[in-house]
């Protein structure tokens, strides 16, 4: 038996808790944090946490060890990189896809979900309010959400007709979110064509695609590896002159529009999730939190670049207007 077998077969038989224990009683706690991303990429992410954490009291160096992981934008090397984590007795903090590859690996280690799209739906907890198993943190509703950025498109470009959807493929929130973009699309007679980006490499043809079927405007689903891509995304939408809206990064790296959660704000609450936990709450008594706080952001310049007049409306609204 090797040792992620012993403990977990220990955490089985309710030894987990006295684990947790023994790391509280040591007086240095131990997370292991799982990024999706680069190291550089997540940085902003990872000090949002980190500073939620000093807040609480939690030092690096004194009272806390942060054993990180990092994917690279390769979803395939999770699985091994969650199975280092798990060896190592700590607290699992992920997001997104991390989550689920998490809750995959183990159904007593306790994990704290930075951020996930509509984590009852992807069938990671049973409710918000009594997680149950061994899973708790924020979470938003992804469909609900990217329903509005179609409305949000449309506002914008009155004469869409045609919209393509870029998610990630195998994301377990694809088919909420695609039923919730449906009835919005048809209340605006707007026909929505769906891409599931397996690799990077497919943004090429899948712009000349929507291109050839003159696809006028993008929505751009929430994942971490679509964010890492953010960049090339932006600059084929802009080639192709696609109008585009999508997570707040797509705006600030020169999309037309952006409606999204405040994931910083999401990260930064991690810790306090990780806290009880620490404190010897268990992850599924722990109630999830729904992120109320959204953010839109206009980008003037990508407008005035496609030759787009912006509504007052929006205008208005925004949080955010990048001159």
């Amino acid at each position: 038996m090797n040792r992620r077998e012993m403990i977990a077969g220990l955490a089985g038989t309710g030894a987990w808790p006295l684990a947790a224990r023994a790391q509280h009683d040591s007086g240095v706690h131990r997370i292991g944090y799982l990024a999706l991303t680069s190291a550089s990429f997540h940085k902003p992410y990872g000090d949002a946490f980190r500073r939620g954490l000093q807040e609480l009291g939690y030092i690096e160096g004194k009272n806390l060890e942060i054993e990180a992981r990092y994917a690279d934008g390769d979803t395939d090397r999770l699985p091994g990189l969650v199975a280092e984590l798990v060896d190592l007795n700590v607290v699992l903090v992920t997001y997104a896809t991390g989550v689920a590859v998490a809750q995959r690996a183990t159904s007593t280690i306790p994990i704290v979900m930075a951020s996930q799209g509509d984590a009852v739906a992807s069938g990671l907890v049973a409710s918000l309010a009594r997680p149950g198993g061994n899973v708790t943190g924020s979470t938003f509703f992804n469909p609900q959400l990217m329903a509005k950025r179609v409305e949000l498109l449309k506002e914008a470009v009155p004469s869409l007709s045609r919209a393509g959807v870029l998610l990630m493929e195998g994301s377990q929130v694809n088919g909420p979110i695609l039923a919730e973009m449906a009835l919005r699309a048809k209340a605006l007679a707007l026909e929505l064509q769906t891409f599931e980006m397996g690799t990077p490499q497919e943004l090429t043809t899948f712009f000349r695609t929507w291109a050839d079927n003159q696809i006028g405007g993008l929505v751009v689903a929430d994942h971490g590896i679509l964010l890492l891509n953010i960049a090339a995304i932006v600059s084929l939408a802009a080639k192709h002159r696609i109008p585009s809206v999508g997570p707040v990064e797509l705006a600030r790296s020169n999309g037309l529009l952006a409606y999204g959660v405040d994931f910083f704000d999401q990260f930064h609450r991690a810790a306090v999730f990780v806290d009880k936990i620490f404190k010897g709450a268990k992850a599924g008594d722990i109630p999830i939190e729904q992120s109320t706080k959204f953010i839109t952001l206009a980008n003037m310049k990508t407008a005035k670049a496609l030759g787009i007049e912006l509504p007052t409306s929006i205008l208005l609204r925004a949080d955010e207007v990048i001159e």
